[in-house]
């Protein structure tokens, strides 16, 4: 049997109160914590997961960006739209794909577009 990729789980830079990036995803995005350190903490949804990592590297932030297939990008569209975080508007982009943007308070932009 040859060795295989199973899963990526990423590192989100949380700002400096990693306390308040778990709030805002579990409160606004609907992500649910499942583990927590001092300086890191793991969050999921559905097959997405993160670890969230205390940062203050706004240069790190700001150029964290993650794409993310969603079953229905309309529903989480409208379940974004109350998110208090910058939102993109829901279009096809010029690469073909429809999609929206989000960006959370720590500066981590996060495409969501419907998978195929």
């Amino acid at each position: 049997m040859e060795a295989a990729f199973c899963s990526v789980v990423p590192l989100l830079p949380a700002g400096p109160s990693l306390q308040e990036a778990l709030a805002f995803y579990t409160a606004h995005m609907g992500f649910e914590v499942t583990w927590q350190s001092e300086t890191m903490g793991g969050i999921r949804r559905d097959a997405v997961a993160f670890n969230v990592v205390k940062n203050d590297n706004q240069e790190w932030a700001q150029n964290a960006s993650f794409s993310i297939a969603v079953t229905d990008l309309d529903a989480i569209y409208r379940e974004y739209q109350a998110v208090p975080a910058k939102m993109g508007p829901l279009e096809v982009k010029p690469w073909g794909r429809r999609e929206f943007h989000v960006i959370v308070p720590s500066g981590v932009c996060f495409q969501f577009y419907e998978h195929e």
